[in-house]
């Protein structure tokens, strides 16, 4: 096992315990099961169930004495769970920091960056969620009309994560994977989860095929989450009430209430009233801008927010680097704000220069940028053409993977996808915790597939069905502990919970060349780095799979 080779980490950086070759992790997990005293297994005992369970035939003659080996080996694993091997100690850590490469990038080709500003430029705490579901929520029961008892309605940080779906059609919530199926427990109508049989019963297969994906919108970006929730809590409460509604109404009264809540100023006017609860401050951000400019780098500002309110924003994060709040300005060559994206990509739409003093717009034709103006809406098709800025030179960073990425990546635009969650994910999986749950889900999984392959539905014996069962409930324990450790409702963002990519992962595939939790972690690396792909990737580039086979079993 040598995959954590084939992974981009910072220079200077090292593996937190040492970098092993694979058959030392393998010998080192063999001494630890049969060459350590433990306080749980002694040596003694496992040898008794080797020997108890033995089966000395390269090829077992029968159905029988196949099962029979499984259920040695499947005891054998189960006492070897009981500690956790040592040599997980020896297996690398991913950098949380470190950006990860789904196309070859030379950085020494970039000579231009551009941003996006929310969630890109500017983080947000958490009270930010709430804000939105509030003011959302509190917009849908005013002017829409909705019971008032959903004014009660509160956001729960716990249930939702990025890159959910929701159908419109049949009103259910869910988590996808790599190849369009539902996560069999990511699956929710209103806040209840559905068994497997009734997500079966509604769609008659996991698959989701071309008809019904039709009907399925994504939620991709930060502010997806008090989206998800607040559409969730409400199929629950005319379901509660047993009232009668229409999914589609839901999803469209809801969404039509988030737009507003940031079209009208609400969020940005409660944002600026408080920034000290809502942004969060980072020095290393206005380091890496400066970086940029002192390699000779063009820098440009990309936004759908209005100009005041980003520089609301900016000034209080640069207010302790900078020595006049406003300077942040000089970092950029080109400020675009209410860019309108994705249509900014498609469209032909003219720039704007705007007065920020008098808050209007010039009726002036835009031929060239000047880096002391700001100006309004455009298109990239005029922004080429006034730039010069062209193909494989840009790179431009953003959090949402279609209206800040797929446009640039059609364009022949470099793409830095930032996913704020990566960070925690890449800690979690790092933990012993998860990759000893992830290794036993691995031994079970293949117990499960060997045992299918011996034994036909028409075969079973009550040694058979006992086996079977024991090997989906270790299976499914296995897979629980593992969602919990990201979030109780669907697990993780990038992976399912049977290590699985999931249909986000699928989608920056597609749009990103690269991917990291925040723009400043390109400090990590060399203006020059080359960031190459790793050559054997199986998942996502920052997931490191603990094989089964580490075990001995």
């Amino acid at each position: 096992m040598t995959s954590y080779s084939r992974r981009l980490l910072p220079l200077g950086a090292s593996l937190t315990r040492g970098t092993v070759a694979s058959d030392q992790i393998r010998n080192g997990f063999l001494k630890c099961f049969r060459g350590c005293a433990t306080v749980t297994t002694s040596e003694s005992a496992l040898a008794n169930l080797e020997a108890r369970y033995a089966v000395a035939l390269p090829e077992c003659s029968n159905v029988d004495e196949e099962i029979t080996k499984i259920r040695g080996e499947f005891e054998l694993a189960k006492q070897r769970f009981l500690n956790i091997p040592e040599a997980l100690n020896s297996m690398p850590k991913m950098n949380p920091q470190g950006i990860y490469v789904n196309k070859n990038l030379r950085l020494d080709n970039i000579q231009v960056y551009g941003f996006d500003y929310d969630y890109t430029l500017a983080h947000y705490s958490s009270h930010l969620q709430s804000l939105i579901y509030d003011l959302a929520k509190q917009h849908m029961v005013n002017e829409f009309r909705y019971p008032d008892a959903c004014v009660q309605f509160k956001y729960d940080p716990t249930f939702p994560i990025r890159g959910l779906y929701y159908d419109k059609q049949k009103g259910c919530l869910m988590k996808l994977d790599f190849f369009g199926s539902i996560e069999p427990d990511g699956c929710y109508f209103g806040r209840r989860k559905l068994s497997r049989e009734e997500i079966e019963s509604m769609y008659g297969t996991r698959h989701i095929g071309r008809d019904q994906a039709r009907g399925l919108v994504g939620l991709m970006d930060f502010f997806c989450f008090s989206e998800a929730c607040l559409i969730a809590d409400m199929v629950q409460y005319f379901v509660d009430a047993k009232l009668e509604f229409d999914a589609s109404n839901i999803y469209n009264d809801v969404n039509r209430a988030i737009q507003h809540v940031h079209r009208s100023g609400l969020v940005h006017r409660g944002i600026l009233a408080d920034p000290n609860r809502y942004l969060l401050k980072n020095g290393q951000l206005l380091r890496f801008l400066r970086m940029l400019k002192d390699k000779g780098k063009k820098l440009f500002l990309l936004t759908n927010s209005p100009y005041h309110f980003v520089d609301g924003g900016m000034r209080y994060l640069m207010e302790d680097s900078f020595g006049l709040r406003d300077s942040w300005r000089e970092l950029f060559d080109v400020v675009i704000a209410k860019a309108n994206k994705p249509e900014f990509y498609t469209s032909e739409h003219p720039f704007r220069c705007y007065d920020s003093e008098r808050d209007n717009l010039a009726f002036t034709k835009v031929d060239a940028f000047d880096p002391k103006k700001i100006y309004y809406h455009g298109c990239l098709k005029s922004f080429l053409q006034i730039t010069k800025w062209h193909g494989p030179e840009v790179i431009y960073f953003g959090d949402h993977l279609f209206s800040d990425l797929r446009g640039p990546s059609k364009a022949g635009w470099r793409t830095a996808a930032i996913i704020h969650e990566l960070e925690r994910e890449i800690q979690i999986q790092n933990g012993d915790g998860y990759r000893f749950e992830q290794a036993k889900f691995h031994i079970i999984q293949e117990l499960l597939g060997r045992f299918h392959a011996t034994v036909s539905t028409n075969q079973k014996s009550e040694a058979c069905q006992s086996l079977l069962d024991e090997l989906n409930n270790a299976r499914q324990r296995a897979r629980d502990t593992m969602k919990q450790m990201f979030n109780r409702s669907f697990g993780a963002t990038f992976v399912t919970d049977t290590g699985q990519e999931s249909a986000f992962s699928y989608h920056i595939h597609q749009y990103a060349d690269v991917y990291t939790s925040k723009p400043e972690n390109f400090l990590l690396y060399r203006p020059e780095a080359w960031l190459h792909v790793p050559y054997d990737i199986k998942i996502m580039p920052h997931h490191v799979k603990v094989a089964s086979n580490l075990f001995g079993t």
